[in-house]
């Protein structure tokens, strides 16, 4: 059932872990606003030493973007709730602008709360954005052809948290919260709110369905869209949940760069799960950031069923062989850049580097290195050398050094593993799949949850 009362804190926040201080992002607009004083209203009942910094991004793309920035800040000075606002500045993209202003927001707000020391971001998204999301999604996924990569899982709509850049959680504690409901607490504080234009231009995709919810059967469409939701994110989180059970089961990792999967995966009678843990093993050892085509990658399991073979998809050779089915990344494409720290070397090693880091070169290991290596049990030495040959490797002025740095001390980098499709974003819904891959291939452990757990619609609950 989804909260109608106005006065939320104690449902909405009595789980959370806020010892580190919380940051709100906060627009201007009634849903955000809201989240702010419900939260304020909270930490000063329950935790008042606790840090809350209010910040606003400024997405530089109206004339009256600085002036409703600004608002939010004297608001926040009449309150004594800190407040700090970032701006989007450069150049904006003259298509998916929406996309690419969410993802300046989100790290614009990823690097304030790093510079503050704080891990928890929260939202103000509600019932009504999860609705508008999901009916968004299904409309895609009406209109894709069988060789699209729709698979039904954007249906679970936003998730109630999402780890961002594997070290701040982004939480969402309203999405069991209708929008009037939050008005309604507003108006009775008498605390204003803006109306962002943006919301009503009919241009973008999101406007257009918010009109057409606004009459009509609307309601009773978003009230399906949000059981729907809650629906699909209780089946999106037990599928990988399987997942990870068997990836942990019958996965491996020989050396860097390389996975070994028994033969049983292939033959066990749970197909859904096999077929969405190898899609994460695929996109994961490939370093690319979506998951692989659900259809392609049946197809291919279909084709490790009936014995050996050697394919290519998502950037990574799957090598059956009776002993067991071997992944790692194929040799095309390899990049050689620059040594940059906290770079992503080709989306499958995050690079941190030292104070001693001049004319470094990351690059693939190569042949030569790679051959000077034995395999051990029963790991075929084409097979691991290929590999390790795709591994990256510190270079300077054409000469390659060790992983250590070449005797250099301190270390000149260090080279993390990181689980690519969930790299940037990781939706609460996947995280025992992603677990268990970090786990696999040495990436760090997950950040906890900032709280205690999340039910079926959406908000957040005692476990």
């Amino acid at each position: 059932m989804l909260d109608t009362e106005p006065d939320l804190s104690d449902r909405l926040f009595s789980d959370f872990d806020f010892s580190n201080g919380a940051i709100a992002a906060v627009s201007g607009g009634s849903d955000s606003t809201a989240l702010l004083f419900l939260l304020k209203q909270h930490l000063d009942r329950t935790l008042p030493a606790a840090r809350l910094l209010a910040v606003t991004i400024d997405h530089d793309l109206r004339p009256g973007s600085a002036a409703e920035a600004q608002a939010v800040a004297r608001l926040c000075a009449g309150h004594g709730i800190a407040h700090r606002t970032l701006v989007w500045s450069g150049r904006k993209p003259s298509t998916g602008l929406p996309a690419a202003a969410r993802e300046a927001r989100y790290r614009l707000l990823a690097e304030a709360a790093e510079a503050e020391g704080i891990r928890l971001i929260l939202t103000g998204h509600t019932a009504d954005d999860q609705a508008e999301t999901v009916l968004m999604r299904q409309a895609r996924d009406e209109g894709a052809s069988e060789d699209d990569t729709h698979d039904g899982r954007g249906l679970a709509g936003m998730a109630p948290a999402t780890l961002y850049d594997w070290r701040t959680w982004i939480a969402r504690p309203l999405l069991g919260t209708r929008r009037a409901a939050l008005r309604e607490m507003l108006k009775r504080r008498g605390i204003g709110w803006a109306e962002d234009p943006t919301n009503v231009d009919q241009r973008f995709e999101r406007p257009r369905l918010r009109m057409s919810l606004a009459g009509g059967d609307g309601e009773a469409r978003a009230e399906q869209a949000i059981a729907k939701a809650g629906q699909a994110a209780a089946e999106r989180e037990e599928l990988g949940r399987r997942a990870a059970a068997l990836i942990g089961a019958v996965a491996s990792s020989p050396a860097p760069g390389l996975i070994r999967l028994d033969r049983a995966f292939a033959d066990g009678e749970d197909s859904e799960a096999a077929v969405y843990a190898l899609r994460i093993l695929l996109a994961t050892v490939g370093g690319v950031s979506f998951l692989v085509d659900e259809a392609r990658c049946r197809t291919l399991f279909e084709r490790l069923r009936s014995g050996a073979l050697c394919a290519t998809l998502s950037r990574t050779v799957v090598d059956a062989r009776r002993i067991g089915i071997f992944l790692h990344r194929e040799a095309r494409d390899l990049p050689a850049v620059q040594a940059e720290d906290q770079a992503v070397w080709d989306g499958r090693r995050r690079i941190t580097l030292s104070d001693r880091s001049d004319g470094l070169v990351i690059a693939p290991a190569g042949s030569a290195a790679a051959s000077r290596y034995a395999p051990e049990g029963d790991v075929p030495a084409s097979v691991l050398r290929r590999a390790l040959a795709a591994e990256p490797a510190l270079w300077r002025g054409g000469e390659r050094l060790d992983f250590a740095g070449g005797g250099v001390t301190p270390p000149a980098a260090a080279i993390i593993p990181v689980v690519s499709p969930f790299a940037r974003f990781l939706p609460s819904f996947d995280l025992k799949p992603a677990a268990a891959v970090a786990a696999l291939i040495g990436a760090p452990p997950l950040l906890p949850l900032p709280c205690r757990g999340h039910d079926r619609d959406g908000a957040w609950a005692k476990a």
